[in-house]
């Protein structure tokens, strides 16, 4: 398997922030329908709705799905680890806790990245430069958030160890990943394999404990969030998870989860009208440090010219 790389391209950067809009969505449309819906049947839905989707572009495109056991056992184990359990995990405990917490908690996903790439692989080792940027960033997700958002840390403890949980099975999952591209599949092939995967376990899971058939029939706007979860926040989200994925790695797939909060402050700011405060400024200025920290291109760069302007004061 070709390594990958310690920085991203301008392209990668570009679809990370892309993926970042995309999923910050996804815990607002998780908060609409978790008011009507229990979090299986979300969970069994969404994943459901996104692999019909995708089944239905691979078709067009032409992309042959995959036969072998071997394979679809790999996606199995992928659509475990970065669908069934962090889902279930995060819509269960969005309806204890506030989404400002769960996004905080949420970020610590680089954080055990960083720990798990460095264990389980051989190209994608700990630095001090990535471990650094990675705790810088997360320092800026919670300036961003608020302390209002930390003031309930150790309240709801088996929900804020559920999101925990959800981002250490995330941070798994872009390691387990790797393997799709050893294999030759496109990523709208891995992505349509391991929602396929997962739909039929959540399926059997939502029918045995939700019973849907018995839930009151949901209102208009559950739906839609319902709908926009399965195909933006999901099919879409996953395609372009596996392109960056595939070229850049486990731990820089992870950073999403500190531009997650900066896109949906900035969209609010954008669509809603929705003042910017002082925080959130410095908030996405520390993310931004944590990402260049994390890149490794820019500090190298600066010391370069700060080391000739100094030669060049003292030799004056």
């Amino acid at each position: 398997m070709t390594p990958a790389r310690p920085s991203m391209t301008a392209t990668e950067w570009g679809l990370l922030l892309i993926l970042s809009v995309i999923w910050g969505g996804s815990f607002f449309f998780t908060g609409v329908a978790v008011k009507e819906l229990p979090p299986l049947t979300i969970v069994a839905a969404r994943v459901g709705l996104a692999a019909l989707a995708l089944h239905a572009v691979v078709r067009l495109s032409g992309h042959p799905m995959p036969t072998s056991s071997r394979i679809w056992l790999g996606f199995l184990g992928m659509g475990l680890l970065n669908n069934i359990l962090p889902f279930s995990l995060i819509v269960w405990a969005q309806t204890h806790i506030e989404s400002g917490l769960a996004s905080i908690l949420n970020a610590t996903t680089p954080l055990f990245g960083v720990v798990v790439a460095h264990l389980l692989t051989r190209d994608e080792k700990m630095t001090g430069n990535r471990l650094a940027g990675v705790l810088v960033g997360f320092a800026g997700v919670a300036v961003m958030i608020g302390p209002s958002s930390l003031s309930r840390l150790g309240q709801d403890v088996l929900a804020q160890v559920a999101i925990l949980g959800a981002a250490l099975s995330y941070a798994f999952a872009g390691v387990y990943g790797r393997r799709f591209r050893l294999w030759g599949l496109s990523p709208i092939v891995t992505a349509c394999g391991q929602l396929t995967a997962s739909s039929a376990v959540m399926l059997i899971f939502a029918m045995a404990v939700d019973r849907p058939w018995t839930i009151a029939a949901p209102g208009a706007a559950t739906i839609a969030a319902v709908i926009a979860i399965a195909l933006i926040s999901t099919a879409l989200a996953y395609v372009i998870f596996f392109r960056i994925l595939a070229s850049a790695g486990a731990t820089n797939i992870m950073l999403v989860t500190f531009l997650i909060p900066v896109s949906a402050i900035l969209l609010g700011a954008v669509f809603l009208g929705e003042r910017l405060a002082p925080e959130d400024f410095a908030g996405m200025a520390i993310i931004l440090v944590g990402l260049s920290l994390i890149d490794g291109r820019l500090w190298p760069r600066v010391r370069r010219l700060a080391s000739h302007a100094l030669a060049r004061r003292e030799r004056g």
